[in-house]
């Protein structure tokens, strides 16, 4: 790939940022040029690291004069491939855009720059009895500017939403270097289109959001977590919708096999999950709320909702540390078990009720194909997480073989009413699967809006769509 980045460029870009926060030694380049996608390295020709919008500004003013492709990145813990340079150019991070602006106590929201830890500012938040509930299992790493490129949810989704349902208002930069604010700091707006939502899960690919208006709800006083064993996949799997019917919405409800459960407790040193051979898969329940009486019965409701479901011994956390525990277990599962092996990571939603025709459908490939599987994650809101280790194929991009597979895994999906993303994006890795779910209709609009924005094309070119 020809060089695009010229050193009177680099002199440009030094002028407005700073020596120190522009960088192209060989491990800074390396660094930026991964995120968690399988095992994938594309090498950027620059790293920048700018403080403001204005400076963010004035980097894409030069670089689309140029046609120099830009990667934005945020906290570099994306599984679709979205923050990867694969075109090369600048690789502009957010990492220094780190402060919490404002907390309005009264009007129950938050301001704030968009390389903030998702965890800082829940934790801010919380101080002032305020919640932010977006979850994602990479809160401690992840920053609230990836979480709106991808519409992150999270555990707590089933319950309170994902970001789509907290964002008010977002400054963000265009390709070609204005600044605009996309809304307004109210609960409603119907003023024009909603530029907005729109942003929303865009993925980097309309403009660089460097700031986020929130809207916050109070922080629940009490919670109660327990883990449910169950004897089968399918009667794992079957229990969600049970709880739904029944009348009950938790605030989490994920869904763990026990071989990732394995995996997990071992690669944290945990042993607070008794391991028992007979049982095939866990749910992790929690409901919340301000009344610990009301959400007691609420636990009781829901283990009867359970009764005649192939179940063992219904665990109950007795104290914050045993909650704590069982929550790392469930939030490092994916580190973990990429850790062994299991390096390709689908993000499958289907409807509640279809769950155990997607498990079963599931090993049913892996048979077929001679993978190993395990499935984990969000089953309140449908969305399980698949990954798979298929011996001397660690990535699916670029591996026909396994590319093969996916395919077939997707078909699945879309059969059961279900879609090929739930809160990963589709980035690098996905967008060869979109005809699966998406027309030509749906391309052509979606092209249409990307020109519109990116006329020259510099902007995360490559994702979603070529």
């Amino acid at each position: 790939m020809a060089s695009l980045v010229t050193p009177e460029l680099i002199e440009k870009f030094v002028e407005i940022v700073g020596g120190s926060y522009v960088l192209y030694d060989q491990d800074s380049l390396t660094q930026y040029g991964r995120d968690e996608t399988e095992k994938l390295l594309f090498l950027p020709e620059i790293v920048i690291r700018p403080r403001t919008a204005d400076e963010i500004s004035k980097i894409m003013i030069l670089c689309n004069e140029h046609k120099i492709p830009v990667t934005p990145r945020a906290g570099g813990t994306g599984l679709s491939g979205g923050a990867i340079p694969t075109k090369g150019g600048v690789l502009l991070s957010i990492d220094r855009l780190n402060e919490i602006i404002e907390i309005d106590e009264q009007n129950l929201q938050v301001t704030t720059e968009t390389g903030v830890i998702t965890e800082v500012l829940q934790d801010a938040v919380k101080a002032k009895g305020l919640f932010y509930p977006p979850d994602p299992s990479s809160k401690g790493s992840c920053f609230i500017g990836g979480n709106i490129a991808e519409n992150s949810g999270g555990p707590k989704a089933v319950k309170y939403g994902k970001v789509k349902d907290y964002v008010l208002n977002l400054e963000v930069v265009l390709p070609t270097g204005e600044i605009i604010w996309t809304g307004a700091n109210v609960l409603k707006n119907s003023t024009g289109y909603n530029l907005t939502q729109l942003m929303v899960g865009s993925e980097g690919t309309l403009g660089i959001v460097t700031k986020a208006v929130f809207k916050l709800i109070p922080y629940p006083k009490q919670d109660m977590l327990m883990l449910i064993p169950f004897h089968t996949l399918e009667s794992a799997s079957a229990a969600v919708s049970a709880i739904f019917r029944a009348g009950y919405t938790p605030s989490s409800l994920e869904f763990v096999e026990i071989d990732a459960l394995k995996i997990a407790a071992q690669f944290v040193d945990s042993h607070v999950v008794p391991v028992d051979d007979s049982i095939a898969a866990h749910l992790i329940v929690e409901v919340d709320g301000n009344d610990p009486e009301v959400l007691m019965k609420d636990m009781e409701g829901i283990a009867i909702a359970l009764d005649g479901f192939d179940i063992g011994e219904i665990f109950f956390a007795e104290d914050s540390q045993q909650k704590e525990e069982l929550w790392k277990l469930r939030r490092r599962a994916a580190e973990a078990v990429k850790s062994v092996g299991y390096t390709v990571e689908e993000d499958t939603v289907v409807p509640r009720a279809k769950l155990p025709e997607l498990i079963h459908g599931v090993k049913d490939l892996g048979v077929k194909f001679d993978f190993k599987v395990v499935c984990y994650g969000h089953a309140g809101d449908g969305n399980i997480h698949v990954r798979i280790n298929k011996e001397g194929f660690p990535n699916s991009y670029g591996h026909p073989e396994m590319e093969e597979i996916l395919n077939e895994l997707f078909k699945l999906v879309v059969s059961l009413g279900g879609t090929i993303s739930g809160e990963h994006g589709i980035g690098l890795t996905q967008k060869r699967y979109l005809s699966l779910i998406l027309n030509d209709t749906h391309v052509r609009l979606m092209q249409g809006i990307k020109q519109t924005f990116d006329p020259n094309n510099i902007l995360n070119a490559g994702k979603i769509f070529d």
